[in-house]
C-alpha cells in the first residue's frame, strides 16, 4: 500500500463507500469471487501506479481476493471485454459506456471520479490566428469520433453560436490526429490528457478552450452487474484503495509522475501536467451524475452518433432496500 496518513476528507470519502454494502445485502458471503479482473488503459495514471505498486492487491488480500490486470488500447475495447466476460470491472471516460449501452452491452455504472473539465480541450498551434471557438467556423477540426471531446466540441460550438455543421470535422484516433495537427493539415485538435499535455509541452500548442463551465469530464468505474452484486466488499476495497492512492498521488505529484512516466512512455513533465488536472476520489453514482451522463447520451442521439436513445439510469446499479 502507498503510505499516507488519513485526512478528514478521506475518512468522509471512505465512509460514503460503506453504502455499497447495501448493494448485495441478500448475497451469501460464500458467493464472493476470489479473483478481480480489472480492465484498464495505459492512459489511466492511477491504475498504472496501482499496478506497479501492488497497493490494490494488498487492500484485497484480507478478503482472499487476487487481482488480474487486463490492459486495453481504448475504452470501446474495454467495454467489449466487460460485455463478453473477459473482465469484471473497468475504468473509462464518459463516451464509451454510452455507445456500449446503445449497442446492447451488459454492464453497470458503479462509481465515478470527480469532474476534471480542464483535462480536455481544443488546442491550436501557438501562432494560429484563431482566438475564439467562433473563429473555428469553416476550419478543419480533428477529433476522435464519439469520444468525450466530441461532446465537448458540440457544447462549445453551441455556446459560441455556431454549429458542428459549420466546421470541417475530421475524425482520427489520437496518434493520427496529432500527426495531422503537427503537420498543419488541420487547424485545431480536440483532445484529452495525457495527449493534451503532450501537445502543450512538446508541440507548444495553445489551449483555445477547455471544459471548464461547459462539461464535467467524469471518469467511471463500470462492472458486470452480477459481479458487482456478488462482491460488494471487493468493490468497497477497490474504491478505498483508489481513494487512498489518489490522495497520495495528488500530494506527491512529482514523485508520482516520475514513477508513472516510464510506464506510460511519456516525459515526466507531460505526466505531471496531466496529473494536475485530474481528480481521484471515487464515489458511488448519484442521480446528479447519472443526469449529467444522460445529457451526453441525448446529445449523441441527436447527432445520430448512437443508433437509438438510451436511459443511462437503466445501467446504474441501485442499492437494495
Amino acid at each position: 500500500m502507498i503510505s499516507i496518513s488519513f485526512s478528514a476528507a478521506r475518512r468522509a470519502a471512505l465512509a460514503s463507500l460503506l453504502t455499497l454494502g447495501a448493494l448485495a445485502a441478500s448475497s451469501p458471503a460464500w458467493a464472493q469471487d476470489k479473483l478481480l479482473r480489472i480492465g484498464i488503459q495505459k492512459s489511466s495514471a492511477l491504475h498504472t501506479l496501482q499496478k506497479a505498486t501492488g497497493s490494490l492487491e494488498q487492500k484485497l488480500q484480507p478478503l482472499g481476493v487476487s487481482v488480474k490486470w487486463v490492459e486495453f488500447p481504448a475504452g470501446p475495447q474495454l467495454l467489449e471485454g466487460l460485455n463478453v466476460g473477459a473482465v469484471d470491472v473497468g475504468y473509462v471516460g464518459e463516451a464509451p459506456p454510452i455507445f456500449a449501452q446503445a449497442a446492447g452491452a451488459q454492464f453497470v455504472y458503479i462509481g465515478n471520479d470527480p469532474a476534471s473539465p480542464q483535462a480536455e480541450a481544443i488546442v491550436v498551434p501557438k501562432d494560429s490566428p484563431i482566438r475564439s471557438v467562433a473563429d473555428l467556423k469553416g476550419r478543419k477540426v480533428v477529433l476522435n469520433k464519439g469520444s468525450n471531446v466530441h461532446y465537448l466540441l458540440a457544447r462549445l460550438v453551441e455556446q459560441a453560436g455556431i454549429k458542428l455543421a459549420d466546421l470541417q470535422v475530421v475524425y482520427l484516433a489520437p496518434a493520427d490526429a496529432r500527426a495531422a495537427f503537427e503537420s498543419r493539415n488541420v487547424d485545431a485538435w480536440v483532445i484529452w490528457d495525457p495527449f493534451l499535455a503532450a501537445a502543450e509541452k512538446q508541440l507548444g500548442a495553445r489551449v483555445l478552450a477547455d471544459g471548464r463551465g461547459v462539461v464535467n469530464n467524469h471518469q467511471y468505474y463500470l462492472a458486470q452487474r452480477d459481479y458487482a452484486t456478488r462482491n460488494p466488499r471487493v468493490i468497497q476495497a477497490l474504491f478505498a484503495a483508489s481513494v487512498e492512492d489518489g490522495e497520495w498521488l495528488k500530494a506527491h505529484l512529482k514523485q508520482a509522475a516520475a514513477r508513472i512516466a516510464p510506464l506510460q512512455g511519456l516525459p515526466v513533465e507531460v505526466v505531471e501536467l496531466a496529473l494536475r488536472r485530474q481528480a481521484f476520489n471515487v464515489k458511488p453514482i448519484t442521480p446528479a451524475v447519472a443526469a449529467d451522463q444522460q445529457k451526453i447520451a441525448d446529445t449523441f442521439a441527436e447527432l445520430k452518433l448512437i443508433p437509438r436513445p438510451i436511459q443511462v439510469s437503466d445501467a446504474v446499479l441501485q442499492a437494495q432496500p
